[in-house]
Order: C-alpha cells, then sequence, then structure tokens
C-alpha cells in the first residue's frame, strides 16, 4: 500500500515538471520593410506577397493583389524558393502572407493566409488606395 502511494506521489511529481505542450506558431509580421529590399522605392504603397511556388492559396491572393500595381502602389510576389533570404529577414513563416506599408516601410497591415476581398478594400481605403483599377 505504501509502495502504491509512493508510486503515485512519484507520478504526480513527473507530471507536474513535464514541459508545457508545443503550441501553434504565432505569426507576426513585420513592423517595418526597408524599401530598399523591394521594387519601385518612390511609390507611395508597397504590397508585398511572400508565396512560395507550391502554395495552393499564393495564386489567388495574387491575383487579387497584382491589379492593385499603379503609380502610387508598387505590388511585389517573393516566392521563398526565389529569395529565401527575405522570407528570412522579416521572419515570414508561412506563406501567402501580404504586407501592406508606406513609403517609409512602415507596416499598415499583415494578411496571413486566404484575403477576403472586403477585409483587403477596406485597408486600401483607409489608406486611400483606389482598389478598382
Amino acid at each position: 500500500m505504501a509502495l502504491t502511494m509512493a508510486a503515485v506521489a512519484i507520478a504526480l511529481l513527473l507530471q507536474r515538471r513535464r514541459p508545457d505542450a508545443p503550441s501553434a506558431p504565432s505569426y507576426r509580421g513585420p513592423a517595418q520593410l526597408d524599401r530598399a529590399d523591394f521594387d519601385n522605392t518612390g511609390h507611395a504603397f508597397l504590397i508585398v506577397v511572400f508565396a512560395s511556388n507550391s502554395c495552393s492559396t499564393c495564386p489567388e491572393v495574387w491575383s487579387m493583389i497584382e491589379p492593385l500595381a499603379s503609380g502610387r502602389v508598387t505590388v511585389q510576389r517573393i516566392d521563398v524558393e526565389d529569395d529565401p533570404s527575405l522570407h528570412s529577414r522579416y521572419r515570414i513563416d508561412g506563406v501567402p502572407t501580404t504586407v501592406v506599408a508606406d513609403e517609409n516601410g512602415v507596416v499598415a497591415q499583415t494578411f496571413f493566409g486566404p484575403i477576403r476581398p472586403e477585409d483587403l478594400a477596406e485597408v486600401l481605403a483607409a489608406l486611400g488606395i483606389d482598389s478598382t483599377n
């Protein structure tokens, strides 16, 4: 009986010392982009889609973003296979990750995964970007 109680006590102590279970990654977008890392540094806005050639959602996101290119807005797709250093530099852990930044590289919004058109339109309107191109 005493042996059983001792075994239960040891088991409870070992369970209490067990580290927390791993959790899902917490995606955080960059707060700042170095505009020199991207095309057309003189444009007022930059929208970057960090993507992958093997990503099934990336083409859908890119098809929403690509038409936004204008004299004020640079759009650029950065595939991890083509430029892994930029993905690493900005700690992009999942694709697609879409980042909207101003002329100074200050990030106004980051979208992870698919983008709902109404969410994109809301962000663009708040920034004064015409999304009806």
